[in-house]
């Protein structure tokens, strides 16, 4: 018995893997670390929150339940987005 070759690959975003450090974000093929030293709303996030990650137009990342909107550049480079209270 052989078995068909695998269906193509439909989702453009999704959560590959959480630990206490951060989470992975697997986007268009390629996979981005996340650390919670450098996104600071995800730390005492529920994972299902974290989990429930949308891509809006193309470069967009929204997590509905946590309000918290990214771009692939702030995820790319996060350096050059540090975090500033006023």
């Amino acid at each position: 018995m052989k078995s068909t070759a695998p269906g193509t690959d439909i989702s453009e975003i999704e959560v590959v893997n959480i630990d206490q450090h951060g989470f992975w974000l697997y986007i268009k093929g390629k996979e981005y670390f996340l650390p919670h030293d450098d996104f600071p709303w995800f730390r005492e996030a529920k994972i299902k929150d974290i989990l429930n990650v949308q891509l809006l137009h193309g470069n967009h990342i929204y997590w509905p339940a946590l309000d918290v909107d990214l771009s692939f550049e702030m995820i790319s480079d996060p350096d050059n987005y540090p975090l500033t209270y006023t």
